[in-house]
């Protein structure tokens, strides 16, 4: 199902062609257009959080956006990059699917999805970055004229099984 989910993912923000935009710029955008970008993830998406903050010790985290799914019944976490996707990014989602799977969600609910959107990504360094069995992603957004398009790379299967007693 989340194959299906995130085949392809989204050609919905309507933004000016310029330069540079932010992390912000690009949430804002996300956050204007929820109804749209909800659609577009598949059924059973549920907006959470922006900027959702977790402490460890004294540190703080924030994490971009962060959805849950009640159909794959599994949070869905969302960290956007203005730049080239760097190994610490994957180990900073990596943490942030710990957190979520450790400290939020329940026993009944499947492993955390960590999707991380960025401008430039090498697929070498994705590949030998995270294990072979792993919930997080990494897609490039492209910028063209009048749109801002993201596309997945065809994801596996999320394999649900339910705990027996």
């Amino acid at each position: 199902m989340l194959n299906q989910l995130f085949r392809q993912l989204l050609k919905f923000l309507e933004l000016d062609e310029r330069a540079k935009y932010t992390e912000d710029d690009l949430e804002t955008a996300i956050i204007d257009k929820l109804e749209q970008f909800l659609l577009e993830l598949g059924k059973g998406f549920f907006f959470e959080a922006r900027q959702k903050r977790f402490t460890d010790a004294e540190d703080h985290f924030y994490v971009d956006l962060v959805f849950y799914n009640r159909l794959l019944r599994c949070y869905v976490l969302l960290d956007l990059k203005i730049g080239k996707l760097t190994h610490g990014n994957l180990d900073q989602m990596q943490m942030y699917v710990n957190y979520f799977d450790r400290h939020v969600k329940i026993d009944d609910e499947n492993p955390t999805v960590g999707i991380i959107l960025c401008k430039q990504k090498n697929d070498a360094m994705v590949e030998i970055t995270l294990p072979q069995e792993t919930n997080i992603f990494a897609a490039q957004y492209q910028l063209s004229l009048k749109t801002l398009a993201f596309r997945l790379p065809v994801a596996p299967q999320l394999k649900y099984t339910p705990k027996t007693a």
